[in-house]
Protein backbone atom coordinates (compact mmCIF):
# COMPACT_ATOMS: atom_id res chain seq x y z
CA UNK A 1 0.00 0.00 0.00
CA UNK A 2 1.35 3.62 -0.37
CA UNK A 3 2.41 5.61 2.51
CA UNK A 4 -0.53 8.19 3.10
CA UNK A 5 -0.54 10.00 6.05
CA UNK A 6 -3.91 11.38 7.10
CA UNK A 7 -4.73 14.87 6.19
CA UNK A 8 -2.58 15.17 3.55
CA UNK A 9 -2.70 14.90 -0.49
CA UNK A 10 -1.82 12.00 -2.17
CA UNK A 11 0.92 11.86 -4.60
CA UNK A 12 -0.23 12.02 -8.64
CA UNK A 13 1.04 8.64 -8.45
CA UNK A 14 -0.85 7.29 -5.63
CA UNK A 15 -3.97 9.13 -6.76
CA UNK A 16 -7.18 8.71 -8.49
CA UNK A 17 -6.51 11.51 -10.32
CA UNK A 18 -3.22 10.53 -12.25
CA UNK A 19 -4.65 7.50 -14.34
CA UNK A 20 -8.49 9.52 -14.68
CA UNK A 21 -6.48 12.73 -16.36
CA UNK A 22 -4.30 9.82 -18.81
CA UNK A 23 -7.64 8.16 -19.67
CA UNK A 24 -9.27 11.51 -20.33
CA UNK A 25 -6.89 12.82 -22.36
CA UNK A 26 -6.83 9.78 -24.58
CA UNK A 27 -11.22 9.44 -24.86
CA UNK A 28 -10.96 12.96 -26.34
CA UNK A 29 -8.20 12.78 -28.74
CA UNK A 30 -9.84 8.93 -29.72
CA UNK A 31 -13.10 11.13 -29.85
CA UNK A 32 -11.76 13.56 -32.25
CA UNK A 33 -9.90 11.40 -34.12
CA UNK A 34 -13.17 9.00 -34.92
CA UNK A 35 -15.20 12.13 -35.45
CA UNK A 36 -12.88 13.16 -37.98
CA UNK A 37 -11.87 10.00 -40.23
CA UNK A 38 -15.38 7.86 -39.63
CA UNK A 39 -17.72 10.67 -41.49
CA UNK A 40 -15.79 10.22 -45.02
CA UNK A 41 -15.19 13.55 -45.95
CA UNK A 42 -16.65 16.94 -45.30
CA UNK A 43 -19.64 16.79 -47.71
CA UNK A 44 -20.98 14.00 -45.06
CA UNK A 45 -22.48 14.24 -41.73
CA UNK A 46 -20.23 13.57 -38.74
CA UNK A 47 -20.63 9.85 -37.23
CA UNK A 48 -21.20 11.38 -33.38
CA UNK A 49 -22.38 7.89 -32.63
CA UNK A 50 -19.26 6.24 -33.44
CA UNK A 51 -16.95 8.40 -32.15
CA UNK A 52 -18.75 8.51 -28.46
CA UNK A 53 -17.94 4.51 -29.14
CA UNK A 54 -14.47 5.05 -29.58
CA UNK A 55 -14.15 7.46 -27.07
CA UNK A 56 -15.57 5.00 -24.36
CA UNK A 57 -13.55 2.37 -25.30
CA UNK A 58 -10.33 4.43 -25.70
CA UNK A 59 -11.51 5.44 -22.04
CA UNK A 60 -12.17 2.24 -20.29
CA UNK A 61 -8.96 0.81 -21.64
CA UNK A 62 -6.57 2.92 -20.65
CA UNK A 63 -7.85 3.71 -17.35
CA UNK A 64 -7.30 -0.27 -17.44
CA UNK A 65 -4.00 -0.23 -18.15
CA UNK A 66 -3.29 2.86 -15.97
CA UNK A 67 -4.64 1.13 -13.09
CA UNK A 68 -2.75 -1.90 -12.98
CA UNK A 69 0.70 -0.12 -14.10
CA UNK A 70 0.00 1.77 -10.90
CA UNK A 71 -0.99 -0.70 -8.40
CA UNK A 72 2.60 -2.98 -9.61
CA UNK A 73 4.85 0.46 -8.91
CA UNK A 74 6.82 -0.62 -5.72
CA UNK A 75 9.62 1.18 -4.66
CA UNK A 76 13.45 0.03 -4.53
CA UNK A 77 14.85 -1.65 -1.52
CA UNK A 78 17.32 0.89 0.09
CA UNK A 79 20.29 -1.31 -0.04
CA UNK A 80 19.84 -1.28 -3.66
CA UNK A 81 21.21 1.57 -4.23
CA UNK A 82 24.43 1.32 -1.90
CA UNK A 83 26.47 -0.40 -3.98
CA UNK A 84 26.54 -3.95 -2.73
CA UNK A 85 26.88 -5.87 -5.39
CA UNK A 86 29.65 -7.81 -6.38
CA UNK A 87 31.90 -6.60 -9.60
CA UNK A 88 30.23 -3.32 -9.69
CA UNK A 89 33.46 -1.54 -11.28
CA UNK A 90 34.90 -2.93 -14.54
CA UNK A 91 38.23 -0.86 -14.14
CA UNK A 92 38.97 -3.14 -10.53
CA UNK A 93 38.53 -6.89 -12.19
CA UNK A 94 41.50 -8.80 -11.83
CA UNK A 95 42.96 -9.39 -15.25
CA UNK A 96 41.54 -6.26 -16.56
CA UNK A 97 44.04 -4.29 -18.93
CA UNK A 98 47.05 -6.54 -18.45
CA UNK A 99 46.43 -8.89 -21.24
CA UNK A 100 44.51 -11.82 -19.71
CA UNK A 101 41.47 -13.20 -21.98
CA UNK A 102 38.22 -12.66 -21.02
CA UNK A 103 37.31 -14.73 -17.69
CA UNK A 104 41.01 -15.32 -16.96
CA UNK A 105 42.57 -14.22 -13.94
CA UNK A 106 45.95 -12.62 -14.62
CA UNK A 107 48.52 -14.83 -13.28
CA UNK A 108 50.00 -14.99 -9.63
CA UNK A 109 53.63 -14.39 -8.84
CA UNK A 110 54.74 -16.63 -5.89
CA UNK A 111 55.53 -14.37 -3.26
CA UNK A 112 51.93 -13.50 -3.70
CA UNK A 113 50.59 -17.23 -3.64
CA UNK A 114 52.41 -17.28 0.14
CA UNK A 115 50.75 -13.94 1.27
CA UNK A 116 47.07 -14.97 0.00
CA UNK A 117 47.59 -18.26 1.86
CA UNK A 118 49.04 -16.85 5.37
CA UNK A 119 50.20 -19.82 6.37
CA UNK A 120 54.04 -18.67 5.98
CA UNK A 121 55.34 -21.96 4.16
CA UNK A 122 57.87 -21.73 2.20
Amino acid sequence: MANQEPGKPRSLRTSVKGPLMFSAFWAVLAFVCVLIFASGGSSKSPRFDLAFTGAGIAFIVTLVIAAMLSMSYKENAPHLGKGSGVNLSSAKRPGHGMGAGHGEAPPASPAEDDDAEGSGRA
